[in-house]
C-alpha cells in the first residue's frame, strides 16, 4: 500500500466519521431539558476534573516534587 493510498484511506475514513458524529448530534439534539441539564453538568464535572489534573500534573512533574519524594524515601 502505497502513501497515496493511506493518505485517500484516511480522508475516507474522516469523512465517515464527520458524517457518523453529525447524524449522532443531530439524534440528540432532540434531548428533553432534564438531559441537556445533566450533560452540561457532566460537561462542567469533566472540565473540573481536567484542571485537577493539570495542577497534579504541574505538582508531580515538579524537580522540588521529586526531590522532596526522594529524600522521604531515604
Amino acid at each position: 500500500m502505497g502513501p497515496f493510498e493511506m493518505i485517500a484511506i484516511i480522508v475516507v475514513v474522516s469523512v465517515i466519521a464527520g458524517s457518523i458524529t453529525k447524524i449522532v448530534q443531530a439524534k440528540n439534539s432532540g434531548a428533553t431539558k432534564e438531559e441537556k441539564d445533566v450533560v452540561d453538568r457532566l460537561q462542567n464535572e469533566v472540565n473540573h476534573l481536567k484542571d485537577r489534573v493539570k495542577t497534579l500534573e504541574a505538582l508531580v512533574t515538579d524537580e522540588s516534587y521529586r526531590v522532596k519524594a526522594e529524600i522521604e524515601r531515604l
